[in-house]
This record gives structure tokens, sequence and C-alpha cells, in this order.
């Protein structure tokens, strides 16, 4: 059965890129190696893997890369943390502050 999977790579300049695979093999060692002279990688070599996730599908898997970079910084380090509680806290306070803007 394949599988799908969402990664998240920090740079060596500190940011974050997250992107989709079916083969994360193969995938990670393209950035690593710096063979994507087009992706956002390719500047900001060595990268470092800090998160894996697998889907069963490669929709859903495209969903939470949509969803992960739209993220904030701080909501992507609660993830990659598995601080699920801070991730829950920092989406409320996106949605209140978002609530507030509409009185």
């Amino acid at each position: 059965m394949l599988e799908f999977y969402v990664y998240i790579l920090e740079c060596k300049d500190g940011s974050y890129y997250t992107g989709q695979t079916d083969n994360i093999e193969a995938r990670i060692s393209m950035h690593k190696q710096g063979l994507i002279t087009t992706c956002y990688t390719y500047t900001r070599l060595p990268v470092k893997v800090v998160h894996v996730s697998t889907f069963a599908s490669r929709a859903e898997a495209i969903g939470a890369e949509q969803q992960i970079k739209g993220w904030s910084r701080k909501k992507k380090e609660a993830f990659i943390k598995e601080n699920f509680d801070l991730l829950q806290k920092l989406s409320n306070a996106k949605n209140n502050a978002k609530n507030k803007l509409k009185l």
C-alpha cells in the first residue's frame, strides 16, 4: 500500500520548509544533496528533518502540507515538538483575534 508523507525541514538559516511526497527517503536525499535547484532549501543547506507525518492518500497529505505552510513559526514549532496543547492555544488565540476584528 502506497503511503504519503508530509515533512518539515529546518534549514541552515533556521527557517522551516514543509513539503509532501510519496517517497520520503528519496525526497529528503534530494533536499540534502541540493538536487532541486529551484527549491527553497537549495540556498539554505544543510537541512535537518524535524518532522514526518504519514497519510493514506495524496489529497490528505497535500491538505496537511497547505495547512502547515499557513501556520506561524510558533505553531510549527509546537507541532514539531508535539506540544498539542500549545498548538491548540495558538490556534484559539488566532481565531479569537479574527473574531474581535469582525466586531
